[in-house]
């Protein structure tokens, strides 16, 4: 989809897997120039935050357009990537981008709230935590609440640089929470995981019971009591 300050039409999915900056030019043509790429992780996971971020390329023709496209080149939709290689971009991205901004929903607002609305919570508060403010957004699957032009596009972040290495920047920094939460509850297993309906995760889940980073919203968990 996509939309003017709020309001949006469908946008037929493009073929190409190699993400690139056809979006952020066409807002910086109309003069829109701090455009941000915002994307989401852990939208399916039984446990753990949910987070998100808004990363700005600085905007760019000619020479400096060649020398940002190289700059970025290999950032691509984070679940295409291996976790080294993640690490790997996100230094590339916080080097190159003007600014980056990360939303963060915990557990006990996921449950009151719900998953849908509580992404786009997460999505608006990465963009607000940017240094700046953005003229433009370029977001994966929906438009935001910000009062600003945005283009939503299906499957975002295999098609928009910005989208994809905001969608780095969250898996990255999603996978370091989790591995910290591993390390302060081991029972469950979260660092290997990262809070996903895996195997391992649903019978140590099985045998423990949730805990507190459980979401009791997703069915899985629900019928089980809070883990004292």
């Amino acid at each position: 989809m996509s939309a003017e300050n709020g309001r949006a039409r469908p946008i037929a999915k493009s073929q190409a897997r190699v993400p690139d900056l056809r979006w952020e030019r066409a807002f910086w043509a109309a003069g829109l120039r701090q455009v941000g790429g915002v994307d989401e992780v852990g939208r399916g996971a039984m446990a753990g935050p949910l987070v998100a971020a808004a990363v700005v390329f600085p905007a760019s023709e000619g020479w400096a357009l060649r020398r940002l496209k190289s700059a970025i080149d290999g950032i691509r939709d984070s679940k295409m990537l291996s976790p080294e290689r993640r690490v790997a971009l996100l230094e590339t991205i916080e080097r190159t981008a003007v600014t980056i901004g990360i939303g963060i929903v915990p557990v006990p607002e996921i449950d009151v709230l719900g998953l849908g609305p509580a992404n786009r919570i997460a999505m608006e508060r990465a963009v607000l935590n940017l240094d700046i403010d953005v003229d433009a957004l370029v977001i994966d699957a929906c438009v935001l609440d910000l009062g600003c032009p945005q283009s939503g596009l299906i499957d975002g972040d295999a098609l928009s640089a910005s989208v994809a290495a905001a969608s780095i920047v969250a898996k990255v920094t999603r996978d370091r929470m989790m591995i910290a939460l591993g390390m302060e509850e081991p029972r469950y297993g979260f660092e290997l995981h990262k809070g996903y309906c895996s195997e391992l995760h649903q019978a140590r889940l099985e045998v423990h019971g949730p805990c507190l980073h459980h979401r009791r919203c997703f069915a899985p968990v629900a019928r089980w009591e809070v883990n004292s």
